[in-house]
């Protein structure tokens, strides 16, 4: 079964149409991937009529390495957001994270250790997962290098700081915009985090190398040991390492406590905070943060009911539910 032959989900390619490079990307990927196969010395391992595995924009195709070693050549869509996946990955060197064996950057190209893609923490009982997911944040938050400065993987980065800056200039810009779309506290709240924790409220002594979009269904278990789980697909930063919590608390609303879906959401976000060691309340603000950046995202994009579960997660936090939104288990999946 050769590259050419195998179509791609409907999702991957509507994911891709909404980037700047998609359409070319749609009609070159079967190129690239022939290429990589020819140089990496790959045999690709997709059994015919069997899908590839795929993230939000890329393509994941499992292969076998010329010593005989399972991986995957994972093609993504060219964006700013993909573009240190593989200097984060390289820094990690596979404490954590999934091992990075090759990668070509100027074609968004990576060769990544084979994981369970069938399989995700997902799988596993909400109350399973904390001490999971704090053990990989453990390993994941690398302080910086003293050669940082020198070190190109390093400077290519971005800071949890420098987007706070950005925040607290975009965030109230699009409220407005929208028509200032939820109660003006929140938005005021996820401000006053942005400017403690901005530029000026730095705690750069603490930076260390954040995986900003470690949800369940990017930690996947080990081939030779499911019980053993890595991340995959970064998008790394680098400051608070409390920066990481949100994604854990956007997903999976639904399996929260129906009795009190509310105080369970808090309770996770302690839970998670210190099963990796950190801060709660900090935790607890950068979450808050991310979801009224989130929530402005979708209502942009008319993603109402996502914004919706944004909004009750971020307002839940703080113990002052927006009205107007409805209960936890109705609320929409992100």
């Amino acid at each position: 079964m050769g590259a050419l032959d195998i179509e791609l989900p409907r999702s991957l390619v509507r994911n891709a149409l909404n980037l700047p490079s998609g359409r070319a990307w749609l009609d070159g990927w079967p190129a690239l991937a022939a290429r990589y196969l020819d140089e990496w010395e790959l045999v690709l391992d997709l059994e015919p009529g069997t899908e590839p595995w795929t993230g939000h924009g890329a393509i994941v195709l499992p292969v076998v390495c010329a010593d005989g070693r399972p991986a995957v050549l994972k093609i993504t869509v060219p964006h700013a957001e993909a573009l240190p996946e593989p200097d984060a990955l390289a820094l990690w060197d596979g404490r954590g994270a999934v091992e990075l064996l090759d990668s070509s950057r100027e074609d968004y190209v990576l060769l990544l250790e084979r994981l369970d893609g069938d399989s995700s923490l997902a799988n596993l009982a909400l109350e399973d997962t904390a001490e999971v997911w704090g053990s990989i944040m453990r390993r994941l938050s690398i302080a910086p290098s003293p050669l940082q400065s020198v070190d190109q993987r390093w400077r290519d980065i971005p800071s949890v700081a420098d987007l706070a800056e950005q925040w607290t200039d975009t965030l109230p810009a699009e409220w407005e915009a929208l028509g200032r779309p939820f109660d003006r506290w929140l938005l005021e709240y996820a401000l006053e985090v942005c400017q403690v924790h901005g530029a000026v409220g730095r705690r750069s002594s603490c930076d260390v190398l954040v995986h900003s979009d470690l949800h369940y269904f990017n930690i996947l278990p080990v081939l030779e040991h499911p019980r053993q789980f890595l991340a995959i697909d970064p998008k790394p930063v680098l400051g608070d390492a409390e920066f990481a919590v949100a994604p854990m608390l956007w997903n999976r609303v639904h399996d929260l406590q129906a009795t009190d879906p509310a105080a369970h959401l808090r309770d996770r976000c302690t839970d998670l905070a210190l099963a990796a060691g950190l801060d709660p309340m900090l935790g607890r603000d950068w979450s808050v943060v991310r979801e009224v950046d989130n929530a402005l995202g979708y209502l942009r994009d008319g993603l109402y009911d996502d914004a919706d579960c944004s909004l009750w997660v971020a307002s839940n936090l703080l113990r002052k539910p927006l009205s107007n939104l409805p209960p936890a288990h109705r609320l929409a999946n992100p």
